[in-house]
């Protein structure tokens, strides 16, 4: 952190002494006034023209001209970002559809117009830490508004997603102005990949997911998420939901699941299995004879959750990891409650492969739920018990691998054939229902069924 200071003082410092002047911008700045840590910095250079700031920076840095006609650079080696200001004009539909004209001498509130919210468009002198906030950025910040710079907001459709991260990640309340200008824009043309980058960051890095939900409900961009939106209004047993609908329990789980600490390779499949993972309610809630609701069956529908997760991410991996642990996310209360074998427990881990995970998934789901302390702690207490369990039988976060395998068969003078799997899987369930533990507990059960033959 101390070497990526330096170089953008190094860099700051050399634009000032060829006349130009180097302004911190966006995040770094807003992440700065907020408290957090800042881990990579934008800084737009005024003053030079773009082959004045190459050659400038010969010397002091790597430079890569990313996007050379746009005024944008990268520092190699470095999480810096240069930009030279610009003005920009909508021309066509779309998230791309701008001509791009950079002016070295742009006043400060013309470049900063262009900016998505307020709070990203304060900006920092490098060298003297000045704070130039022409839009009342800080004030936004220290009120927790998120607000729209000016009328040009609706010329990237993208910034509504931006908002929903944004407030996801902060716990901004947006102006009921921005949350107008959001309703009257479309997401049908924005490249899928910007979707899934922006619905990452909410997932990954997000502590607010019901803010950020509720705000695509109020622009009414919930509705490009049809599983999502399917939740809204869909009743619930009041006896075991008193929260209400489906939708407010899934925004509380959610909630619970984003306060969890995840491995970072484990994050997105966590926060999607606890958002994703009632979507089977609208398809199978029904009012019964006695006049109770009931969706029985729900969490094994996991196609809606499925569709929801294509539809965003092109990631053929994140179904496979995600899907299991929804269509199992009632198993660990259940297997605690039934004292289930260690073979029901074994099992189950060759489903879900992740056992904490689905732990995890179980209790952000009881935090979900309105009831009284002593209740929710009574059933944690349950999931506690699976937890503990799965990591007495070692399958917490592995799958058991069978000890037996064909080479075995092999070596003991077996052709291989038609006679191996059902042998393998004879050993397989035995290995699961606990007869034996080692390697050479599983050789000698080969031999005596062997010898039984």
């Amino acid at each position: 952190m101390e070497k990526l200071l330096e170089k953008v003082s190094q860099i700051s410092q050399a634009v000032r002494r060829a006349g130009g002047r180097a302004m911190l911008v966006g995040g770094c700045v807003r992440d700065k006034l907020l408290g957090i840590p800042v881990k990579d910095y934008d800084l737009e250079i005024y003053g030079l023209r773009a082959g004045e700031l190459l050659e400038t920076l010969k010397g002091v840095c790597d430079i890569e001209p990313v996007g050379m006609s746009f005024g944008v650079f990268k520092v190699r080696h470095f999480e810096i970002d240069l930009a030279l200001p610009r003005r920009e004009n909508k021309y066509g539909r779309g998230h791309r559809g701008f001509v791009v004209d950079l002016e070295p001498e742009l006043d400060f509130p013309s470049a900063a117009a262009r900016r998505d919210f307020t709070v990203n468009a304060i900006m920092c002198d490098a060298v003297t830490g000045e704070v130039v906030d022409p839009w009342n950025g800080r004030e936004d910040l220290r009120r927790g508004i998120l607000r729209h710079v000016s009328a040009a907001f609706t010329e990237d459709p993208l910034r509504v997603l931006r908002g929903m991260q944004f407030i996801g990640r902060f716990g901004f309340t947006a102006h009921p102005e921005t949350v107008a200008l959001s309703a009257a824009l479309s997401q049908d043309e924005l490249p899928v990949e910007r979707i899934a980058a922006e619905w990452g960051k909410l997932l990954i890095q997000g502590r607010y997911i019901s803010k950020a939900l509720n705000f695509l409900r109020n622009t009414g961009w919930v509705k490009y998420y049809p599983e999502l939106n399917a939740l809204i209004d869909c009743p619930q047993n009041p006896q075991w939901h008193p929260e209400g609908d489906v939708w407010n329990h899934t925004l509380a789980v959610a909630d619970a699941a984003a306060a969890m600490p995840q491995k970072p390779e484990d994050k997105l499949v966590f926060m999607l299995a606890s958002l994703c993972h009632d979507f089977g309610k609208p398809g199978c809630t029904v009012l019964a004879n006695d006049g109770k609701i009931t969706s029985c069956g729900h969490d094994t529908l996991t196609e809606p959750a499925e569709r929801f997760i294509t539809s965003i991410w092109q990631n053929k991996e994140l179904p496979k990891r995600v899907i299991p642990l929804i269509s199992r996310h009632m198993h660990p209360w259940q297997l605690a409650e039934n004292n289930s074998t260690d073979k029901a427990y074994r099992k189950l881990a060759l489903h879900v492969k992740r056992m904490d995970l689905l732990a995890d998934l179980a209790s952000a789901d009881v935090m979900g739920i309105t009831m009284s302390d002593r209740e929710r702690d009574a059933r944690l207490a349950k999931i506690a018990v699976f937890r503990e369990r799965s990591l007495q039988l070692a399958i917490a976060d592995s799958i058991p691998e069978p000890l037996i395998c064909g080479r075995h068969l092999v070596a003991r003078g077996m052709t291989p054939g038609r006679e191996f799997k059902p042998l393998l899987d004879r050993c397989f369930e035995a290995q699961l229902a606990g007869e034996f533990a080692t390697l050479a507990e599983a050789l000698d059960y080969l031999d005596k069924v062997l010898c039984g033959k």
